[in-house]
């Protein structure tokens, strides 16, 4: 007789969802399935945040107590819910494809602001209960205010809805299982290389059965993704190997790409605790989760004393708030002076422009102190979130962020959705226009120069143990009379900047974003 899998769930929209989703991957390969529902301690208890609870399996339980006692032959679990160490008896024998792992921001439009980072406003009340999330969220928006927040996918949707929270975060991977309609609120979307890194595991679902049970788990590898596995394997050992739970402030994100496993990583206290963030690359998982935890052992870590970085910042800006957290000295003066081309310009040049597309904050301020009036429906696309955030708080939308260290993969990424239109480029003199020389032919590129660079003279050599260079011109100006101290390393912020250091024979090291959060990772993972 033909063997029927019985499949444990919760009894969530989300959770019979991901359960149907088994369902449907073993009725591909002819194998019979059913559901049964259960009830977990995860359910019963709504008044308490999740880190408040006993034990770390308060989602999960159930599921493998029934699996234990073989009521169930398999339970599907949303993989980050999951202890890192499964029960005697138990073991996961598949896993999923990922679904997006990105977080979003689900903001009720009356309490919208554009020109503030993640575009809720000012003081708002956001609903979590997730350690992490808030840990760095707080990190980047310290006015926000935090609220409890639980309950499955659609109540804590209409908790929102109820006006409970001005703002809530969600995992993008349930809004996108359920196919919700979210078109009632502002949506803000954050990439899990950005300001908020995923929980280990995030949009990964995992297939529990017995460790005995041979058959099915000979059946189940037809719908094992390998190599997704190989990637969350790295997350898992990371949240192991600190010995944390679904509530401590971790965020870890590993993505295979060219080769290569790329892994960003955030840890934190407490919630309130600024996070340390690490970017770091390797050809293999064998001791990557060894390295990547090793750098948050505050015993042992040897981060540089003193960090240059090129150009002025305030005391508030993540990048120095990172390094005086770990009491790093900021070295912070630009080598570099701009000074306007142009003062005014005619209305009659955005007439048939689809886009206007910024390589710099310098190229945005320069720009609107013309008081350019613009057409509504003109799109804005820009490198970096520095830039974006300079744009939001002139209250423009951007439609495009290119947030690589190699502005020749911007240009690839932008020219996929902007090539065949017409584009404006305000920039500087002498502009290496990466950018422009990665889209078709048929594209109108109009180069606007409205800012000059002039390097300063008699630059003072920085004894810094680290140093950042955040432009070209800010190379070739510290370069003129300076050189190299042995043992100082060179960060560039991205590849335009590095070949000056190519052209020079300089090792440097890039960070996975041109922006602030991707030069504090860099600069903590740097030994002295």
């Amino acid at each position: 007789m033909e063997r029927t899998i019985t499949i444990g769930t919760r009894g969530s929209d989300l959770a019979l969802w991901q359960a149907n989703y088994v369902k449907d991957k073993l009725a591909e390969i002819n194998i019979n399935a059913e559901l049964k529902i259960i009830k977990t301690q995860g359910d019963h208890i709504l008044n308490l945040r999740l880190d408040k609870l006993e034990g770390k399996g308060f989602f999960t339980k159930e599921l493998e107590e029934h699996l234990l006692e073989g009521s169930i032959d398999l339970a599907v679990h949303s993989h980050k819910d999951l202890p890192t160490k499964n029960p005697p008896g138990l073991i996961i024998a598949a896993v999923s494809e990922r679904e997006d792992p990105s977080e979003v921001i689900l903001i009720l439009k009356d309490c919208v602001d554009s020109s503030k980072k993640l575009s809720v406003k000012h003081n708002a009340t956001v609903g979590t209960s997730s350690n992490r999330r808030q840990s760095q969220l707080f990190a980047v928006r310290p006015d926000l205010e935090f609220e409890n927040l639980r309950g499955n996918v659609n109540t804590r949707i209409q908790k929102l809805r109820d006006e409970n929270y001005d703002a809530i975060i969600m995992a993008k991977a349930g809004i996108n299982r359920l196919k919700l309609d979210l078109s009632e609120f502002y949506i803000e979307e954050i990439e899990p290389t950005a300001e908020l890194v995923p929980a280990p595991a995030q949009g990964v679902l995992a297939v529990q059965i017995r460790e005995n049970d041979d058959e099915l788990n000979q059946i189940l590898q037809h719908i094992h993704n390998k190599e997704i596995a190989e990637e969350i394997g790295v997350e898992r050992k990371v949240l192991n190997l600190f010995d944390g739970g679904c509530h401590m402030p971790l965020g870890c994100y590993c993505k295979k790409e060219d080769g290569l496993f790329h892994v960003w990583t955030t840890k934190a206290l407490d919630q309130e605790d600024f996070p340390d963030r690490l970017y770091i690359t390797s050809e293999t998982t064998e001791g990557l989760a060894e390295r990547i935890v090793a750098k948050f052992d505050v015993g042992n870590r040897n981060l540089p004393k003193k960090v240059f970085i090129s150009r002025e910042l305030s005391e508030y800006s993540y990048f120095h708030k990172s390094l005086k957290k770990n009491d790093v000295e900021v070295e912070a003066r630009s080598l570099i002076r701009t000074v306007p081309t142009i003062h005014k310009i005619d209305s009659y040049i955005f007439k048939h422009v689809d886009w206007i597309f910024f390589s710099s904050k310098n190229g945005i301020e320069y720009f609107f102190a013309l008081d350019p009036i613009l057409p509504k429906e003109l799109k804005f696309g820009v490198v970096g979130r520095g830039s974006e955030e300079a744009l939001k708080q002139l209250g423009k939308v951007v439609s495009f962020i290119g947030d690589s260290s190699d502005t020749a993969e911007v240009a690839e990424e932008f020219a996929t959705i902007a090539n065949g239109k017409s584009i404006l480029f305000p920039s500087a003199k002498e502009s290496l226009r990466t950018i422009q020389q990665g889209l078709s032919p048929d594209t109108e590129i109009m180069d606007l120069v409205i800012y000059e660079t002039i390097l300063e003279d008699n630059i003072q050599q920085s004894f810094a143990d680290v140093l950042v260079f955040t432009s070209p011109s800010n190379v070739e100006a510290y370069f003129q009379d300076n050189l190299l101290d042995p043992g100082q390393k060179v960060v560039a912020i991205g590849k335009s900047t590095g070949k000056k250091f190519d052209e020079m024979d300089v090792s440097y090291i890039l960070p996975a974003s041109p922006d602030e959060i991707g030069l504090a990772e860099v600069v903590f993972g740097i030994d002295i």
